[in-house]
């Protein structure tokens, strides 16, 4: 199977990928890995907002909702 490495917020709802790397830096980095985003995590696109930011993603049995400009930082490998 072949994957290809896409940024979080480009996931189509029901879509599955695992996290291969956070660009974030400083407290937006931790803060993201108090919520459970760490490399090899996988993470479902479960919801879009009606304008589309932000978005609700299931990361380790627990529903966060990202705005598109945080999930653009956390880089996910999808099967394609």
């Amino acid at each position: 199977m072949n994957f290809k490495q896409v940024p979080m917020s480009r996931l189509r709802v029901g879509e599955k990928g695992k996290i291969i790397f956070l660009e974030a830096t400083g407290s937006l980095r931790r803060r993201m890995q108090d919520l459970g985003f760490y490399d090899g995590t996988v993470v479902e696109s479960l919801h879009r907002s009606p304008s589309g930011d932000p978005a609700a993603y299931s990361v380790r049995g627990t529903v966060i909702a990202l705005r598109d400009e945080d999930a653009k930082k956390i880089i996910l490998t999808v099967p394609v």
